[in-house]
């Protein structure tokens, strides 16, 4: 029996870009909501319930686009000349929100205000960045032979816009419900203010993508059960998991703020984001370039997959003990005097 690497890798480069928006997504919704804290006592406290896995969290990304350049090249030669500039956005916004990062816990009076907005900037443009590169993948890239043959600024579209906000929103949710999780008092009851308002938009939004997104392709909506104005129920029963999984993730969530849970909130905003990122893979499998590249088409050679694989045996469960081990380290909650400085 051979191992089919493509599809491997292809679920390796799924699985960590899952973790990276998992992740990475809560702390840059600190971020996003940085500019409601009530005092800069507040937002000492949010920086402080990041400070300890935000650099952490972005193992992920390295991991995404670096698999999916070693993995799958024609792809990643296709992709990157159509989202070149959001893609160097959202690099630029997250270097901009690293240094601010660092520099706000030395800065003086005003340099600590110029570095909090730098913070909260870096974070919304590098989530608005994020969305575009979303939206851009799955409304389509144009190829020709194999090539991206399209124009510079087909990612930007009144669709790719809609994502954008809608990830602005669900990061949001998921900053609000982490800072729920690992906060106290005030800021604590700020947050649960938050997790609800995020959550109406987040529910709103995603709803809109979904439908939307059943317009941007033929090819979404007829995997979908759509097509031609016919509806194939078959299809829809067999996939409606997914979308159950996005009702109980909301109503988990919502029954979490009710009962003033701590922890409940966020696992619900997980699954919300789970079921949203299961529905668009659906629409656009097997296809890594949508929607004219499959994961086989753009492969490298079995050789080096199955090389690469090695490493990435070795260094995955690295990552994940890692991970797993600074969370539990620092799973307690986050107060104004016992800061992670």
């Amino acid at each position: 029996m051979t191992l089919d690497l493509p599809l491997i890798w292809a679920g390796i480069i799924a699985v960590a870009v899952l973790m990276y928006v998992m992740l990475d997504g809560f702390d840059l919704g600190v971020g996003i909501l940085f500019p409601f804290a009530g005092s800069p006592q507040e937002r000492d406290i949010m920086m402080d319930s990041v400070a300890p896995v935000w650099d952490g969290n972005e193992t992920w990304l390295v991991l995404g686009g670096g698999g999916l350049l070693a993995a799958f090249p024609f792809a990643y030669a296709a992709l990157m000349p159509a989202l070149y500039i959001p893609v160097l956005l959202m690099l630029m916004a997250l270097i901009l929100r690293g240094v601010a990062f660092e520099f706000r816990l030395r800065g003086r009076r005003r340099g600590k205000r110029f570095w909090t907005a730098a913070f909260a900037a870096g974070s919304i443009a590098a989530t608005v960045a994020q969305g575009f590169v979303l939206g851009g993948f799955i409304q389509g890239i144009t190829l020709a032979d194999g090539r991206f043959a399209g124009g510079r600024f087909d990612w930007l579209t009144p669709y790719t816009l809609l994502v954008a906000v809608g990830l602005v929103a669900g990061y949001a949710l998921l900053g609000a419900c982490w800072l729920i999780w690992k906060t106290e008092d005030e800021l604590h009851g700020r947050a649960r203010r938050w997790a609800w308002i995020s959550a109406a938009a987040t529910a709103g939004l995603l709803a809109a993508v979904s439908l939307a997104t059943l317009f941007v392709h033929p090819r979404v909506a007829s995997r979908w059960g759509f097509d031609g104005g016919s509806f194939d129920l078959e299809r829809l029963f067999l996939l409606s998991p997914i979308p159950v999984v996005g009702l109980a993730g909301l109503a988990l969530l919502v029954i979490g703020l009710r009962r003033r849970s701590h922890g409940w909130p966020f696992l619900g905003a997980f699954l919300v984001f789970l079921s949203g990122y299961l529905g668009l893979a659906v629409g656009f499998f097997p296809n890594i370039v949508p929607y004219d590249m499959t994961f086989r088409q753009a492969a490298s050679a079995d050789n080096a997959l199955g090389f690469m694989l090695v490493g990435v045996l070795i260094l995955l469960p690295a990552i994940l003990g890692y991970t797993a081990w600074v969370y539990w380290v620092f799973r307690g909650k986050v107060s104004a005097d016992a800061g992670y400085h």
